[in-house]
């Protein structure tokens, strides 16, 4: 059997250990991938600027697929090659269905250049100085619009989001707390990833993907061999037939290792 022609992996609790480094053997096993004449791309649910450090340790190998595939990120020029973003008509709406029907939500846009938020959003990586209001995350399109709850479960949250909004975004979760990323309707990492194999004229089953959280399902139903690391979400492993070493253990590179000699 040949060796897949295209390798689309997932970053955090994926192919990154838990602190959100990318050990030696891992950035080894992605430069097998593209020695290969395979195409490397990365696939998350991360924004652009959360990329640098991912890009210097792969040394700018590859394209990156970000915000769950609202964005095609050139990890070569650090730089947007593609975006489907949401209308702000939309944002205005999803936030005000959300609010009328699930109490305690606090909000988060991602722009092409930044981002905002609302004071009561609190994640670390968050710049405080950002503390934005409502008027600011409805100004502009946006790549990505995120809800957070510091008391609901995610998997419980994200059914309550789909029934109210469903109709008007893609929502998924993959922070393992109660906290919704919102796309585009109809973006996922799956649709996103289907158009740039058939721009480079390669199938579904030429395609090897990992992942771990249900934002990565989409993804691992239609690339044509899939793993999932031995870490991930439990809606993940139901839904794979293959299953590698958790994350900080470099499950990963084994993988490609094997498939790369």
């Amino acid at each position: 059997m040949d060796a897949p022609r295209l390798v689309a992996t997932d970053l955090d609790g994926t192919a990154l250990r838990t602190d959100g480094t990318v050990s030696a053997r891992t950035a080894a096993a992605f430069a097998r991938v593209e020695q290969a004449g395979a195409m490397l791309v990365f696939v998350t649910g991360r924004p652009p600027r959360w990329m640098s450090a991912v890009a210097d340790a792969v040394r700018h190998r590859g394209l990156a697929i970000c915000a769950n595939g609202a964005l095609v990120y050139d990890l070569h020029t650090e730089r947007i090659v593609e975006s489907h973003l949401i209308d702000v008509e939309v944002v205005e709406e999803v936030i005000d269905q959300l609010r009328a029907n699930v109490p305690d939500l606090a909000f988060s846009v991602e722009y092409e250049g930044g981002f905002a938020h609302e004071p009561e959003f609190r994640l670390g990586r968050w710049d405080r100085s950002s503390g934005l209001g409502v008027a600011t995350l409805v100004s502009q399109p946006c790549f990505k619009l995120l809800a957070l709850h510091e008391e609901m479960a995610p998997d419980a949250l994200l059914a309550r989001v789909h029934e109210v909004v469903g109709h008007l975004v893609t929502a998924t979760h993959s922070s393992g707390r109660g906290l919704i990323e919102m796309s585009a309707h109809g973006v996922t990492k799956a649709t996103a990833l289907a158009k740039l194999a058939e721009e480079h004229e390669i199938k579904a089953h030429e395609v090897l993907a990992f992942g771990d959280m249900p934002n990565d399902l989409p993804m691992l139903s239609w690339a044509g061999t899939s793993y999932a690391v031995a870490n991930a979400h439990p809606s993940v492993l139901a839904a794979v037939e293959h299953v590698t070493a958790a994350n900080n253990d470099d499950g990963v590179a084994m993988v490609l290792e094997q498939t790369y000699r």
